[in-house]
């Protein structure tokens, strides 16, 4: 009986002592870039078979460089391919930025992400004549999501492109495994987006996030830094990802308008934007760098929910920012 109340004392003693919190982290490569997650428990965990999981069923749904994927069966003509949840969430998603930028978030610019020379197809010489006629197989009033989840194009030439969109959406997915598993606090990161959940508690600190300067070339060096939770932000920028022509020397930049068929090259330099969800961050960082920035400025107003943070060059080539106020409470000191 003594030694009964003996052991009893001393289980509870430890059920009630200080919590221990462990930082879990896994990190790797996916989606043609890397990733880190982090995660704080009581306990040391590792979730990288689930990790892989997510990163594997997302690149079988929308990856156009796997050629056994939905995504390119569907752009080859396959009208039979019954999609996934997922690619149905960002389909639905898409459809929602699309009809707030006005048209410029448009992920049929398949064909002319090939065509510049940034997707998996074919890169061709443009002049204007083939440009406008590979708009012609531009356009999301062109495409629909039917009843039994397969997809109508109005040609079979249509590409679907879902790069400014499926990095954020599979940072979402991996925030909703965490969350499966009770991980109340962590930070995923996945090419620079990043989802915060919670807070970190081993540093007794929110998440801090970095935001690249876009006018470093060589090397990286922070803009400035902020602090997120329960919050999305995701940046882009046409300053690491370009290519130039070894003829000309003319620099071509990956954000196209889908509007004029043209990589857009202009005085916004980059943007972050934060969100409740990435993927909706990374639809708008991505959008706001094909706008101009009065237009960019008029949707950010529309919509309450956005945060915003604008680099760009104003008329006489100097260095500006735009915040929104909620964005600016957000940076560091």
């Amino acid at each position: 009986m003594n030694r009964f109340w003996v052991l009893s004392v001393l289980v509870l003693l430890f059920s009630c002592g200080p919590t221990t919190n462990v930082k879990n982290q896994n990190w790797g490569n996916a989606l043609g870039t890397t990733y880190s997650i982090i995660y704080i428990a009581d306990q040391e965990l590792d979730y990288q078979q689930e990790i892989d999981s997510v990163f594997q069923v997302l690149n079988q749904s929308m990856s156009t460089y796997i050629p056994t994927s939905d995504i390119s069966k569907i752009n080859m003509g396959d009208s039979t391919i019954v999609v996934d949840d997922m690619f149905r969430e960002v389909f639905d998603i898409s459809t929602q930025v699309h009809e707030a930028s006005n048209g410029y978030f448009d992920p049929t610019i398949g064909v002319l992400a090939n065509a510049w020379g940034f997707g998996p197809g074919e890169q061709i010489e443009l002049d204007s004549l083939r440009v406008d006629s590979l708009l012609s197989y531009v356009g999301w009033d062109k495409v629909s999501m039917n009843n039994d989840n397969t997809i109508t194009k109005a040609s079979p030439s249509i590409r679907f492109d879902f790069n400014a969109v499926a990095k954020g959406y599979a940072i979402d997915r991996l925030g909703a495994m965490l969350d499966a598993k009770g991980i109340k606090n962590y930070l995923v990161e996945v090419g620079g987006e990043v989802l915060a959940k919670g807070t970190n508690l081993v540093s007794e600190k929110q998440w801090s996030v970095g935001i690249d300067d876009p006018q470093v070339e060589t090397g990286r060096q922070l803009k400035l830094i902020v602090s997120l939770e329960d919050q999305a932000m995701a940046s882009s920028g046409n300053y690491r990802k370009f290519r130039v022509d070894p003829e000309t020397g003319e620099k071509y930049v990956h954000t196209i308008n889908p509007k004029t068929g043209y990589t857009k090259n202009s005085g916004v330099l980059a943007t972050s934007v934060v969100a409740e969800n990435c993927a909706v961050a990374d639809a708008f960082a991505t959008t706001f760098m094909a706008m101009d920035l009065e237009d960019s400025k008029k949707v950010i107003q529309q919509h309450g929910e956005l945060e915003a943070y604008i680099i760009y060059l104003d008329e006489n080539g100097e260095t500006k920012e735009f915040f929104t106020p909620g964005f600016q409470e957000l940076i560091q000191k």
